[in-house]
């Protein structure tokens, strides 16, 4: 059976999101005045970057919402006690510096354009409508996508099979017809291919050397791949030909 749509993830595989919170998050810091507690910038980033992964499990896991998942970044990367609209208050003034540097990878839009007319698209992400609605609007690629879909809305995220097979129902298609793109080997990758979907792991840093990679997922360097990719039998666990 052939692919028929192509189901993207967003953050770190159509949006640069380390490269942006990294570059606002530097930027809020240094306007916050919260430099001097830290022996450089890098410091404080990677701290800030292992926050946002612990809190962000937790609201993955379902034991907070999307909102107070935010809260709590702040409050225990500041390690202050905040109301909640202070630690809004707060998080907002990041996300103003965080806009200013949203931008896409260079080779999205050159692949929407290649596969506009053969496949269909749509969105599955972590986040939440809200987010990625005002995210992909600002990049200019939200008209490419037929749906858009993220677990704060749905009650489920990926890597559940549920959140995989949410989008393949919207779209009104079958898992086998319907392939799957994202950044995180196990989430995205993993998670896509064990819900029946053609799964593509994107590795743009070569975090892992090819003979450590995961087993079992289809691996890719760049979303330039893809095209010459879809139109061969792509169903997972077939023989790859691109490291």
């Amino acid at each position: 059976m052939s692919i028929r749509a192509v189901v993207w993830d967003v953050d770190d595989t159509l949006f640069d999101y380390t490269g942006a919170d990294r570059a606002g998050m530097r930027l809020h810091l240094a306007a916050e005045g919260l430099l001097a507690g830290y022996e450089s910038v890098e410091q404080a980033i990677v701290r800030w970057r292992e926050v946002t992964d612990a809190q962000w499990a937790r609201f993955s896991a379902g034991e907070v919402d999307f909102q107070e998942q935010r809260r709590d970044r702040v409050r225990v990367f500041l390690g202050e006690e905040l109301t909640d609209a202070e630690a809004d208050a707060w998080f907002q003034r990041y996300v103003a510096h965080y806009e200013t540097v949203w931008e896409l990878f260079p080779d999205v839009l050159p692949v929407l354009d290649a596969l506009a007319l053969s496949h269909r698209h749509a969105v599955l992400s972590n986040s939440s409508i809200h987010v990625q609605d005002r995210k992909l609007r600002a990049l200019g690629v939200y008209d490419r996508f037929e749906v858009v879909l993220c677990a704060a809305e749905l009650g489920v995220s990926k890597p559940e099979a549920g959140a995989f097979h949410a989008a393949c129902e919207a779209l009104d298609l079958a898992p086998e017809q319907v392939a799957y793109v994202g950044d995180h080997p196990e989430i995205d990758g993993r998670g896509a291919a064990e819900a029946g979907l053609h799964s593509f792991w994107i590795d743009r840093d070569g975090v892992y050397a090819t003979s450590d990679a995961p087993v079992g997922l289809q691996r890719i360097a760049t979303l330039a791949e893809l095209p010459a990719i879809l139109g061969a039998d792509t169903r997972f666990g077939a023989p790859s030909t691109f490291g």
